[in-house]
């Protein structure tokens, strides 16, 4: 396939994207939910410090605080990344973008380059407002953008948004259906993946689920009794190969059904 019929595919997946009301909302949600829950943990850390325990005290992470909102932030993200692929199936669209895109796997990287540029984008605009926003209420106990570490989990951050929004597009191609997409994700990414990773018995599982380990990316401070075995770029890789593998599925089930 030619460049310019790329660059076509490209705009085409755009004008989708940028048309569909959802996608201003669920983008503007996750914004707002992160960098507001991160303000007001922000300041309710800054006013309790000082009733901590001493280990507390010692794991209190000041970068990693700003960020607490992107718990909840990330499943508008899911949702953006569900509803991009998945709105295609439940209107029918997909039978005409198909017949207009012969070729699916531009269609497919069309679709995932264009998401994810946006999911990238606004993923590090919050991640950045969220970190400064968050430092400003913490007074005294700030940390620096400067500081050792912080740069990379505020970077994080929003490769953290783009990766969870990725995932979940990997994930809706293969089922297809946006309410069986969603019902799925939602309560592992918001319940199950917690219990795992936080429940003892399997706690040695839980932490190579891609939330997990990819959120380890915006901690600076380690906590006292942590053991995991990999460190903030090993928990991202994990992520990363997570999101890969969601891809690769729904590529080659794309490629293998009828629309």
């Amino acid at each position: 396939m030619a460049v310019t019929q790329v660059t076509q595919v490209v705009q085409s997946e755009w004008t989708k994207i940028r048309s569909v009301a959802s996608t201003v909302w669920t983008l503007s949600l996750a914004a707002v939910v992160s960098i507001g829950l991160g303000m007001t943990f922000s300041a309710l850390s800054k006013s309790q410090f000082d009733d901590l325990s001493r280990d507390d005290k010692l794991s209190f992470d000041p970068t990693n605080i700003s960020f607490v909102g992107m718990s909840l932030g990330q499943l508008a993200m899911i949702v953006f990344g569900v509803l991009v692929v998945s709105n295609e199936y439940s209107t029918g669209m997909i039978r005409t973008s198909l017949a207009a895109v012969p070729q699916r796997g531009t269609f497919y990287l069309s679709k995932i380059a264009v998401a994810a540029g946006l999911a990238l984008a606004v993923g590090m605009v919050t991640s950045f407002a969220a970190f400064f926003l968050g430092q400003s209420l913490l007074g005294s106990l700030r940390a620096d953008i400067g500081d050792p570490g912080v740069l990379r989990a505020v970077i994080g951050g929003g490769l953290y948004m783009a990766l969870i929004t990725l995932f979940s597009m990997g994930i809706a191609t293969m089922l297809r259906s946006p309410m069986l997409s969603l019902g799925i994700l939602m309560p592992f990414f918001f319940l199950v993946s917690g219990i795992l990773g936080n429940v003892s018995a399997t706690k040695k599982v839980g932490q190579y689920l891609p939330d997990q380990a990819g959120s380890k990316i915006m901690r600076v401070v380690t906590p006292i009794d942590d053991d995991t075995p990999y460190g903030p770029w090993g928990g991202l890789a994990i992520m990363v190969v997570w999101v890969v593998v969601a891809l690769l599925g729904g590529y080659l089930l794309l490629k293998r059904r009828d629309a």
